[in-house]
């Protein structure tokens, strides 16, 4: 049996996380510096690992492959089954021209682009996250923006940076969930902590929004309904994960802030609205000129929608545009809410222990990896459950079953590079997990005693950017965050929900993530152009996480349950 050695370097524990880290640096040096294109950035950081895995960490060359071929499945099924889920939904709106109509019903709340990117971005984005997660808000919100005339670039990097509060509770609460499963700690009270770090990201991440779509000007214009926005969020995010339902909490709070800004826009509009919208235009116009012939077709280019003049937006006209919506809210509210429903879902999960690799490797602790049992979600996963969205929307629009069919086949066509993307990079995260290259890394930060309460977001940060889930993140160093607290003399329950907390703001430059934004808006191969534009956001993001963890471990020990 394979037993990772956290210092095969040198007997070095530093000179070893150094090590492991190289795949890590190739990715992002390949994306961000090279602006290489996603797929072979993550193909030869893989390469770099199952090099480092084998060289450095002295892992057996058929077991590494085998780890990188259960990632690789992982990827593709059940993630990127959700992307390729969630777009066709999309796509059949498109084709049944009611997709226009959805971009007159939200002119209808206002037609300010600032005030759709947090209606939309933020406030449906969040209920997607809640609900799905896994890509499926970046994929469905990103095309929603560009079809209410943002460019390609400025729709993607403006949802995956509003994809970040919700996401420690997406998924009803999955990756929280994970962290208490882990470490023994009732997931409720990480729940109430990470209800006390991630509201504060809340508050001012509409502010962000509105600066990536009108800088420092639209903040001047906008910051009202930015404010009711993230505050109502924030508020109900704390008051849900601490006193009504952890699960729940995204749910709750992402109706309650759309409910705020709708109401408040009743009282008030942010000026200049059609500025904005001149500006956002001629901004598309501009990266059409300027992209290449490998950009690709963005997934709206099949459009077949009706004039926007043509009939007036009657009240059952805006209901059939929502209807895509509802439908996807009401089946993972039955999935999600109703036990015996989510009992049936879960108990039709396929465990495969993955041959040849199950039972031959251990954790460092000298147990029995629980990684290499592939689950195989195949009726429970939000990739079925959006596919059996997508069937009660064809009915409904009356899409012959053939056009829905052809469009599934031509969403498989438009995300083929993005398969290839996320496997390499799951497969890069397997190798990486199993051979104990991720664990070095985490064990050498957790060795900063007292000062790890500040770095502690980080592992947490680093966990989703290389896996693109929290639940991934949380899944690695949750156990590993619980014991470093034990041996500095921190909260534990502490530490494991700045590990979720963390994870949240690394989302946004996860490669997995930054694929399925670019091919939601028709940016083949430009996953690097989104990198550099997030990873500012993300940086300073995930600093004051790490600053608020440090405040909360000693001066700001009164915030915490």
């Amino acid at each position: 049996m394979y037993r990772p050695d956290l210092s095969p370097v040198a007997d070095s524990l530093a000179l070893s996380a150094l090590v492991g880290a190289l795949p890590l640096l190739t990715l992002f040096v390949l994306l961000g510096g090279l602006r290489l294109k996603a797929h072979w950035a993550g193909l030869a950081a893989l390469g770099v690992s199952v090099v480092v895995a084998v060289g450095a960490y002295g892992m057996p060359v058929d077991l590494t492959l085998l780890a990188g071929a259960e990632g690789a499945a992982f990827g593709l099924f059940p993630i990127m089954w959700i992307v390729v889920a969630a777009l066709w939904v999309h796509q059949l709106t498109v084709s049944s021209g009611r997709f226009t109509d959805l971009r007159r019903a939200f002119n209808l709340v206002s037609d300010d682009p600032r005030v759709q990117a947090l209606i939309i971005a933020f406030c449906f984005g969040a209920l997607l996250e809640a609900l799905a997660g896994f890509g499926a808000p970046v994929a469905i919100t990103g095309v929603m923006l560009m079809a209410l005339g943002f460019s390609p670039v400025r729709a993607a990097v403006t949802v995956l940076v509003a994809n970040t509060a919700p996401v420690a509770f997406g998924a009803i609460a999955t990756p929280i969930i994970t962290a208490g499963s882990l470490t023994g700690i009732s997931y409720e009270d990480i729940g109430a902590y990470v209800g006390r770090q991630t509201p504060l990201l809340a508050l001012f991440v509409p502010l962000l929004l509105v600066a990536l779509v009108d800088g420092v000007r639209g903040i001047r214009q906008a910051w009202p309904a930015a404010l009711v926005c993230g505050a109502t969020f924030a508020v109900a995010q704390f008051v849900s994960s601490s006193y009504i339902s952890v699960e729940l909490t995204d749910i709750i709070a992402s109706l309650v802030a759309l409910a705020a800004v709708v109401a408040f826009l009743r009282v008030w509009q942010p000026g200049d609205g059609e500025r904005v919208r001149r500006e956002l235009r001629h901004a598309a116009e501009r990266e059409r000129q300027e992209a290449g012939g490998d950009s690709g077709p963005a997934p709206e280019a099949r459009q077949t929608a009706q004039p926007e003049g043509q009939g007036t937006m009657s009240g059952p006209r805006v209901l059939m545009a929502f209807v895509p919506y509802i439908i996807v809210i009401a089946v993972f509210s039955v999935a999600k809410l109703l036990d015996p429903v989510e009992e049936f879902l879960a108990g039709s999960d396929v465990a495969v222990r993955w041959p040849g690799l199950d039972g031959e490797v251990l954790t460092a602790a000298g147990e029995r990896s629980s990684t290499t049992v592939y689950v195989f979600p195949w009726l429970s996963s939000p990739g079925s459950l959006l596919v059996l969205c997508g069937v009660l929307v064809a009915v409904v629009y009356r899409v012959r079953a053939l056009e829905a069919v052809r469009e599934f086949g031509r969403t498989v066509l438009t995300l083929r590079w993005a398969l290839l993307t996320v496997g390499s990079v799951l497969a890069l995260a397997y190798v990486m997990n199993l051979s104990g290259q991720t664990i070095s890394i985490g064990t050498w930060i957790a060795g900063a005693g007292a000062a790890f309460a500040f770095l502690s977001p980080l592992l947490g940060w680093l966990g989703t950017a290389v896996t693109g889930s929290d639940t991934s993140a949380n899944a690695l160093f949750a156990t590993l965050q619980q014991t470093a607290a034990g041996k500095a003399g921190l909260d534990p329950t502490l530490l494991v929900a700045a590990n979720t907390s963390g994870g949240v703001v690394g989302k946004m430059i996860s490669p997995q993530n930054l694929t399925i934004a670019a091919t939601a808006v028709g940016l083949l191969g430009k996953e690097a152009v989104l990198f550099r534009k997030a990873v500012a956001w993300s940086l300073l993001l995930l600093l004051a996480i790490c600053l608020l963890v440090l405040l909360q471990s000693h001066v700001l020990a009164w915030m915490l349950p």
